[in-house]
Parts: C-alpha cells; structure tokens; sequence
C-alpha cells in the first residue's frame, strides 16, 4: 500500500449530495460541522462545480464522489485539478470511479482502465494524496490503496466496511457511502426509499458486491427485501441513526458520508442539523 504522509482530514462525518448542490447549502453543512461535502456525478471535466463550492466555504473539504473516467478525459481533470489545488489543495479530494456497465458504453477493461486513468493523473500533476477511488471489490480495494489515498465504497454495510478495511490495511483513508431516512416507521420510510433501492437492483456491480455479503435473489426481488433495506437505508430516530453511521466508524472507516434519502420538496438541511447535534459535530 501506497505510504501518505500528507493525508487530507474528512472528519469523521460528511454529507454526500448531488452534485447540483447550491453553494450556499455547503455553506451551511460547514456550519453544522460536517467534514466534507461529497459531490456524486460530477459530469463536467473542468470541476467548475467544485471551485464554486471551495470558494464559497472556508474549511470544508469536497470531494466528488464520483468523477467518471469513461466521460471526463484525465488530462482535462488533472488540468482541472491543478486550477483548483492553486487556491483549495488542503480541501479537495479527487474521487474517480468506473461506474456502471449498464450506464457506460465505452464500459470494457474497467481494472485496467482505471490503471491508465491513474497514469494520467500520475503525468497531469495529481497527487496520490488527494485522489480517491471508489471500490467495492477486492481487486479495486486494494488497487486504491495502492495507487490513491483513500477507498470511497458506495451502497455498503458496516460488515463490507470491516472487510473493507482488512483488504486495504492500517494505512488508506476509508470513507464509505451511508443513505439514511430519519423516519420511525419502516413502512413510510419504504415509501420514501423504495426508488432510490430499486434503481441499484439494476445495476450488477452492486448486486455483486451485495452477494458477497449474503444478500441472495429473495433479497432482490420484488424492489428488495426488508432485510435488504434495513441493511442499505439507515432508518429510525435520529439517535438510531447516528448509531448507525457510528458503526461503520467503529468496523473500521475513517470517515463515513451520510446521503440523506428525502422527498423532492422538502428541505434537508433541518434533518442535517438533527444529525449534527445526534453526532456531536462541532458547529461553526
């Protein structure tokens, strides 16, 4: 595993959102004492979406979670990088990934085109300190701690981060990916992430990685199981569900990044405050 000597500080709670997010909604995850604002789908190679949120805050950390390698060049990103590292190197991550094969296309080698996007990285100036990969299995686990600084696993458990962080050792950072829904009833709180599950059902890398931790088709079927849910969608009162980001802190991770699972029309950033306050974040 790659030795980091200058490893970026996630805190141990982020916020993991879209990558539309307005700046001024970073403003306030700052304020609640969140380490880092995930941004997920980054789609523009020159990361204008990053810089706006780096200038905006003064000490989150933003990471994307993630860049794609198939429709973001590495040379335009390395460039995209460096603008930004001028002004924010302490607080950006660089987080790339595969993606899907159902989504991509070009989707064909994804271990070795991950190497080859690392190369470029490695040529356009990016250094391992401040680059992420997201990785579920095995192979990608141990080829972010050999080539990045920190493992990003999306869709997982607190078991996938205990195993996690064996494969990858004492050394890398490890910031896996949590959905929640603050909401007692299992029943409402299906009604809100029933959508969310069901578009991951579809996609094999993470059904894959699902079987690998005892999920089997009966857990699949039919929009997944309760068990399934339970397992993938953080759900109860707020102290339930800080307990349960706290797991995956205790199996192992440095950092977890919770991705609050909502209606459309409501406003996040009460249930954000809710959990800061559960958590014990430092509020600004």
């Amino acid at each position: 595993m790659t030795e980091i000597t200058d490893r970026i500080d996630l805190g141990a709670v982020g916020v993991w959102r879209h990558s539309k997010t307005a700046p001024e909604v970073a403003v306030e995850v700052e304020r609640l004492g969140y380490g880092t604002l995930w941004l997920g789908d980054v789609t523009d190679p020159d990361l204008a979406v990053v810089e706006r949120i780096l200038d905006a805050t003064q000490r989150l950390v933003v990471a994307t979670g993630i860049v794609n390698i198939w429709s973001n060049p590495a040379d335009r990103v390395a460039r995209a990088y460096r603008r930004i590292a001028e002004r924010h190197a302490d607080r950006f991550l660089l987080g790339v990934g595969a993606g899907h094969p159902e989504a991509t296309k070009e989707f064909v080698r994804p271990y070795q085109a991950l190497n080859d996007y690392l190369d470029v990285l490695d040529e356009g100036g990016v250094p391992v300190a401040r680059r992420a990969l997201a990785a579920l299995g095995p192979r990608v686990l141990r080829l972010a701690g050999a080539r990045t600084a920190a493992a990003h696993p999306y869709l997982v458990t607190p078991e996938h981060t205990r195993q996690a962080r064996e494969i990858l050792g004492a050394g890398p950072l490890l910031a896996p990916e949590q959905k929640v829904i603050l909401e007692t009833d299992r029943t409402r709180a299906r009604a809100i992430g029933d959508a969310t599950l069901g578009m991951y059902l579809g996609l094999g890398n993470y059904v894959s990685n699902l079987r690998r931790l005892g999920f089997d088709d009966t857990d699949f079927a039919d929009g997944g199981s309760d068990r399934l849910f339970d397992a993938l969608i953080l759900h109860g009162t707020t102290a339930q569900v800080a307990q349960g980001l706290r797991a995956h802190l205790d199996a192992g991770a440095d950092h977890v990044a919770l991705q609050l699972v909502h209606p459309d029309d409501t406003d996040p950033l009460p249930a954000y405050q809710e959990l800061a306050s559960a958590l014990g974040l430092v509020t600004g």
